[in-house]
């Protein structure tokens, strides 16, 4: 149950995707964009720019306010699992060292018992395995979405047609311009909008 990089991979992938939609849509004529205007501003360093999504991630408050939230999500779920499976196991290891003196009948109701709750448990922990990957999926689409909505917004208002990422860990691109980067501009804004936010 322990929050992995998996979570910075699907959002370096949905910027990619982000990107792909955001220039879709500004390739779309006038009359199929309903309220958009046609007039583009003037391109800055090109049409196409990158955002390096590794530090974009380490920098922007709200992915790493998000994180601590995962973070302690994850340990309050294992901090619970474990207690319930501390539990248990003192409670078969004391059976464990009375069986021998116990009744027939006895020994069977109290197996049959802890045969149950070792049920429960199992059945508990996939309960919280499974909160926990909602609870984080959810949470990756609220990041998903505010990096979407910016994307789209900042491309229009500078002209790009392409915002493309770029990460160490999932490299789909060989080779970049860093006159084409603009995630310390991305930071900035996305940082500014989310103090905003907060207040």
């Amino acid at each position: 149950m322990k929050i992995t990089g998996s979570i910075f991979a699907k959002v370096t992938l949905g910027l990619a995707v982000t990107a792909a939609v955001a220039a879709c849509n500004n390739n779309k004529p006038a009359a199929t964009t309903p309220a958009v205007s046609t007039t583009v501003a003037a391109p800055n360093k090109g049409t196409t720019v990158y955002i390096n999504s590794d530090s974009l991630l380490a920098k922007y408050d709200y992915a790493k306010d998000m994180q601590d939230r995962l973070n302690a999500k994850s340990r309050t779920a294992q901090g619970s699992v474990q207690s319930k499976e501390n539990a248990l196991r003192r409670e078969i290891a004391d059976y464990q060292k009375v069986a021998a003196t116990l009744a027939a009948d006895k020994r069977q109701e109290t197996e049959q018992r802890l045969a149950r709750e070792q049920q429960e448990f199992g059945q508990y922990q996939q309960s919280e395995s499974a909160e926990l990957q909602k609870y984080q999926a959810e949470e990756t689409e609220r990041l998903f979405n505010k990096l979407a909505d910016f994307a789209k917004s900042h491309a229009k208002e500078k002209g790009y047609k392409l915002i493309l990422t770029y990460s160490k860990t999932a490299p789909g691109v060989l080779f970049v311009d860093p006159s084409l980067d603009i995630t310390s501009d991305a930071v900035k804004l996305l940082n500014d909008a989310y103090a905003k936010d907060k207040k």
